[in-house]
């Protein structure tokens, strides 16, 4: 039963109506709520990033935005206050933080988040940009098909560029006194893999970072990977 049909609203006393009217409203009242809604809905990624990780149709290859839900923001591109030793253009791979920093001037950095070689599989050292490559050909190496022979043998003559291709869109090629060390920083097919160590030794980065770093370092670029526990003055002249 409504609670309205137990109010005296029928009396002819004018304290009675007046009571019966104070009620009502008060009643009413209680029907319509003075609070603002709260906003339930989920927060998504930063317009800002789904922007810079939005797809790439231009490409030889198009390049789908990338989904970047599952990625740990402290991996997403951005410039930062970076105290190093190292010169404006350096490459610095941090492999204990996942992030690579391409030193600028001013104590400034631009960061992205990579992925990094497996346990076992991690090297430190001084190296340069030997060689860049658009849309780059793969090739297993012989330890990475004796490792996985099933996943690697098919592709020991080498991968064409696409978008299946592990290297991705770009890869920066690292050289040592003029000779290929065989290791790169490139793109990956599998974002959800950067902050982790899973790779066979080589820097991996996301489609659109390796874009925009391939843009900003030109060949002969200096590269310090840095150690988990070693600082860059530290190294060997040779790489691990």
């Amino acid at each position: 039963m409504s609670p309205f049909l137990l109010l005296p609203c029928r009396s002819s006393s004018p304290h009675l109506v007046a009571i019966c009217i104070t009620m009502l409203a008060l009643a009413l009242s209680g029907c319509v709520s003075t609070q603002a809604p709260q906003d339930i809905a989920l927060k998504g990624p930063d317009p800002v990033y789904v922007a810079m990780y939005g797809p790439q149709p231009e490409e030889k290859f198009p390049l789908p935005a990338t989904d970047i839900s599952s990625v740990d923001p402290q991996f997403l591109r951005r410039e930062v206050a970076y105290d190093t030793p190292e010169r404006p253009g350096t490459i610095v791979v941090d492999t204990a933080k996942r992030h690579l920093y391409l030193v600028r001037e001013n104590g400034r950095a631009i960061r992205y988040g990579i992925g990094v070689g497996a346990d076992g599989m991690k090297w430190a050292g001084r190296a340069q940009v030997g060689r860049k490559a658009t849309w780059p050909r793969w090739t297993p190496t012989a330890a990475m098909i004796r490792r996985d022979p099933e996943r690697n043998r098919p592709w020991a003559n080498g991968m064409p560029p696409g978008p299946n291709n592990p290297l991705g869109p770009r890869a920066l090629y690292l050289f040592q006194d003029g000779r290929d060390t065989l290791y790169r920083i490139h793109g990956t097919t599998e974002p959800d893999t950067i902050g982790a160590a899973v790779s066979s030794g080589c820097i991996r980065m996301l489609n659109q970072d390796i874009l925009d770093l391939y843009g900003r370092v030109p060949v002969g670029a200096p590269v310090v990977v840095l150690s988990d526990t070693r600082t860059a003055e530290a190294f060997p002249a040779e790489l691990t």
